[in-house]
């Protein structure tokens, strides 16, 4: 458990050493994103990209494109701009680091071990000669609270781009190699979101390239301020099941497609957690230190005989 430090500018919790922060590097457009949609609606398409349709393709299992997985997950979560100072009403920084701290090694994070690159492009299984998405134990790295300065109040993708590169310099996670299995969770403060929070989407990832190589970001708004939208009291599972819920179908698909697209979709361009959104298995996940948080299913080829379908374990 990471200790909490809000009203602390600048700080930076990882493992090994407090990092320094060191220049952004140059960085092309942002790419495609893939998000999670809201309860109710269908999810937005920002500067000419987007997939994840609500509940994706039921019909039709992942697929792989021939690229990247995240073989040893990684995670930084960066809690982005003054506005987090004194100002965490639901409590959502705790409940993430809880999440991020244990989801390794999980029976629920174990169903994106069937997933794996080097298999030939279109693979719905895995064979030999292939690396598969890891679920080892520890995926939480490092924490930052970029505070210092306030977060712009409506972040474009661009910005939350930047802000990725940001701490992968912060990191020193400078070289392309160091980035090639990490994740950074880019949360946004209470009332601090991008435009289409709560009425198309709930959260997004994407990547960057930048000259520290490309970059797996996910922008996770402050989830309770979309209420119902996203996820508060889904299946009875109390005010702040969302929060857990979508950095969760967040997490996986990074996991699986750390540059969309990549990794493994469907034939929709739905992801591992987009066909399995807003499913009526969602429910509390036990992990390890007595921790129970609200889950959503992923998507597992294998099940039902290799048809597919949403489980909640693997």
């Amino acid at each position: 458990m990471f200790t909490r430090r809000l009203s602390t500018l600048g700080v930076s919790i990882a493992l090994g050493a407090l990092a320094l922060a060191a220049p952004v590097g140059a960085q092309t457009p942002p790419g495609l994103i893939h998000y999670m949609p809201t309860l109710h609606g269908l999810g937005i398409n920002d500067a000419g990209h987007g997939s994840g349709k609500k509940g994706g393709s039921a019909s039709s299992n992942l697929a792989y494109n021939g690229g990247s997985i995240e073989t040893a997950p990684t995670v930084y979560l960066v809690f982005w701009g003054s506005q987090w100072n004194y100002n965490d009403p639901s409590g959502e920084a705790n409940l993430l680091e809880q999440m991020y701290s244990n989801v390794g090694s999980s029976s629920w994070n174990n169903t994106v071990t069937q997933y794996c690159q080097g298999a030939a492009s279109g693979a719905t299984s895995c064979g030999a000669n292939t690396a598969a998405v890891g679920n080892g134990p520890g995926m939480l790295a490092g924490v930052w609270y970029d505070n210092a300065t306030a977060a712009p109040t409506k972040p474009t993708q661009s910005q939350l781009a930047a802000e990725a590169v940001n701490a992968a310099a912060h990191f020193l996670n400078t070289k392309g190699s160091a980035d090639t299995t990490v994740q950074y969770v880019i949360a946004t403060a209470t009332g601090n979101s991008s435009s289409g929070f709560g009425t198309r989407y709930c959260a997004w990832h994407s990547s960057v390239s930048s000259s520290y190589g490309t970059i797996a970001y996910t922008n996770l708004p402050y989830i309770t301020d979309a209420g119902a939208n996203c996820g508060a009291g889904f299946n009875n599972l109390g005010p702040t099941a969302g929060i857990t819920i979508v950095a969760g179908h967040e997490f996986a698909e990074t996991e699986t497609d750390p540059f969309p697209s990549t990794g493994w979709t469907d034939g929709s361009g739905s992801e591992i957690g987009d066909k399995c959104a807003w499913n009526g298995a969602t429910t509390n996940v036990a992990f390890a230190a007595g921790v129970t948080l609200p889950m959503q299913p992923l998507w597992s080829n294998a099940d039902k005989g290799g048809t597919g379908g949403c489980v909640m374990s693997y």
